[in-house]
Order: C-alpha cells, then structure tokens, then sequence
C-alpha cells in the first residue's frame, strides 16, 4: 500500500486519481484551495473506494502552505511514497498580445511555482539520502505542450512547457536517490476546467477532432497516472506520457 500526495485533488484528474488509489488501498492526501465540498466528497470517494484519504487545504503558490501539506500527510499516513504535482489553471481564450499583467502572473504562479514548490517538497522527502525510501513523481503537465494552444492558451502551454523541463530535469537529479519523475501530458479531457476558461463545451467540441473521435475521461489519464506511481513502472523515468488520443 502506498501513501501520496495530490495537489489540486478535489477535483477533474486529481479527484480521479485520488479514487483510483483509494481502489488500491492506498493513502492519499486531498489538496484543495477552495472548495472544502468537493475535497470532502472526494475524501469519501475514496474511503468508499477502499482506502484512506483526508483533505488539506492551501495554496500551492505559498510556501507555508505546501509544507504543511506535506507535514499533514506525513502526520497522518507515515512517509510518502508518491506526489501527484496536478494543480493548476487556465484563463479565458485569447491572443497573447491581449493577455493582461494579471493574468499572466496568477496563471505563472499556480502553474509554475506553484508546482516547482511542490515538486521541491517531494524531492526533499522522498529521497534516500534525506531520509526517505523513494518514491515517484508525476507532474500533470499537458498535450499543450507541444501543440502551443496559438490563439485560446500560449500563457497555459507555456507553463506546462516548465512541468516537461522539471520532469527531465528533476528525473535525473533524484534518479540515484530511488525516486523517478514523470510527466503525464493529457489531451482534450471532460473536466470542468474547460468551464472555467469560459468554454463549457470545449472538450465535446474538439474531442471529435482527435484520432480516436472523442474527449478523453479523467479516469483514463488517472489510470496513467496511477501505472507511473506504481511498481510496475519501477524503470520509467524522466518519461513524457501523452494521454491525448492521438492529438
């Protein structure tokens, strides 16, 4: 049985892989900013699901914050043996050009130091040498990457540009210390992180454009997610898994 932490798991693909590891018998720690209803209901997701769970709120652009989200996950299930790095956020469609100041700080500091600060926490708990027993790291980065969002999201394909950098980057600074990092790079998903990029239907629409005809679901990227915090991908590291139906 494993203990994780998620960030952003109230929800979409983090409140997808939470369950699926409850279904494990795992542990998981919930971190949530706002809405302290949907990480309970996720938290009894996964206890109906068959593991244990609690919810921690806080914000991942705060340091204080991320470390007593690890504290708190430590106190309660022992030492960690996975981080999901998955909070993060999108704005409105639009030209780079039109982007505000505002807008281009809040999405660079929850998407990118936001999950470096997480990712840095796992990386000085889950290492050998600091007193950990290994582990993996998955950052929940985006097919967006690679495909740039020209016109609805360059500032958003931007920052999960940083999360294929850090698992390169971040891999090869732990590998020797029994801790592997992967990226997870899902494509058009149904969550509801489309509605708040003020396009509700954005995933019906362009799913049917993809290979495979459809949206993805957040338990087919949880189910990556899941295989990359596992055992069986005991020699997968430094990996860019795209999850997007063939975009």
């Amino acid at each position: 049985m494993k203990t994780i932490v998620i960030t952003g798991g109230s929800r979409g693909i983090g409140r997808a892989t939470a369950v699926l590891a409850g279904a494990r018998g795992w542990s998981v720690t919930v971190n949530y900013t706002r809405d302290a209803a949907a990480a309970a209901d996720t938290v009894a997701a996964v206890s109906a699901a068959g593991g244990k769970a609690l919810a921690v709120q806080g914000d991942v652009t705060v340091e204080a914050d991320v470390i007593h989200l690890f504290d708190t996950a430590q106190a309660a299930f022992g030492p960690l043996d996975g981080v999901v790095v998955n909070a993060g956020i999108v704005a409105p469609a639009a030209c780079l050009a039109d982007m505000s100041l505002d807008r281009l700080t809040r999405m660079f500091d929850v998407n990118i130091l936001g999950a470096y600060l997480t990712a840095r926490e796992g990386a000085r708990r889950l290492p050998l040498d600091r007193g950990g027993r290994g582990g993996s790291i998955v950052l929940v980065s985006s097919a967006a990457s690679r495909l740039g969002s020209a016109g609805q999201y360059v500032d958003y394909a931007g920052t999960k540009g940083a999360m294929d950098t850090l698992a390169l980057g971040l891999s090869r600074e732990l590998a020797g210390q029994g801790v592997r990092v992967n990226a997870v790079r899902p494509g058009i998903i149904e969550t509801d992180i489309h509605a708040s990029g003020g396009q509700p239907d954005r995933a019906q629409t362009l799913g049917t454009t993809s290979p495979l005809g459809r949206p993805g679901r957040a338990e087919e990227v949880a189910e990556a997610i899941l295989w990359l915090l596992g055992d069986a991908a005991s020699y997968t590291t430094g990996a860019l898994l795209d999850v997007a139906g063939g975009r």
